[in-house]
């Protein structure tokens, strides 16, 4: 009886904390000037960095969550979006659902619908810093921002329909992994992924090619 009590007010709890999250996590993200679509989710402690002049679209029946109260691999890593500049763009498509991951955009990260990003990735679509290293210890600063943060390289970001990232893995500038591939956990990706594959590996590479299946109703 102890046993079934302590499991019915976790529940509870679970989903309290999840009721009021996410409406304090709406709040924010309008506040912010997130585009939010109809039957979006924003679960736990979410994080939003977001310049004002940058743009964000959330798509429909998007979940997004942080934390182990909705998933156990997450520990106790938040939810982060952050659109660094002016002009920087994210957009995740509908259906789609991220734990507890880092989308760090300086230029552009595009998401597709019905993508799954396991718990802890990063998709990042810039170098942070300079690959020089005397521009990196230079005190230069331009409007009061650091030059070598100006000058890191950057590129965007496309994960196409259907994609699969598995846990802690790490997507870098400039790649596209193609619709419907499989991104092993632990992965970091370096260079562009076709479509319909299972990929992984540091740096990540194709493995073999995935069968072909019929779409399920959606």
């Amino acid at each position: 009886m102890k046993l079934l009590t302590r499991n019915r007010m976790l529940k509870i709890h679970r989903k309290c904390y999840a009721f009021l999250s996410d409406a304090f996590n709406h709040r924010k993200a309008h506040f912010l000037g997130v585009s939010i679509g109809k039957g979006v989710r924003l679960l736990g402690a979410l994080h939003l960095d977001i310049d004002p002049l940058a743009h964000v679209d959330i798509g429909e029946g998007v979940t997004l969550t942080s934390g182990t109260t909705f998933n156990p691999l997450s520990g106790d890593r938040k939810m982060t979006i952050c659109a660094e500049r002016a002009k920087a763009k994210i957009s995740i498509g509908s259906n789609t659902g991220i734990s507890s991951s880092c989308l760090w955009a300086k230029e552009s990260i595009t998401i597709g619908a019905y993508v799954n990003i396991g718990a802890n990735c990063i998709l990042m679509d810039s170098d942070a810093h300079n690959l020089d290293w005397c521009v990196r210890r230079s005190r230069e600063l331009v409007n009061g921002i650091s030059i070598d943060v100006l000058t890191a390289a950057t590129a965007p970001i496309v994960i196409e329909d259907d994609v699969f990232i598995g846990t802690q893995s790490i997507i870098l500038k400039g790649v596209v992994v193609g619709a419907r591939s499989i991104i092993a956990a632990g992965s970091v990706v370096t260079q562009s992924i076709p479509p319909d594959c299972i990929a992984g590996g540091c740096p990540c590479r194709v493995i073999k090619p995935l069968t072909s299946s019929k779409p399920t109703s959606k």
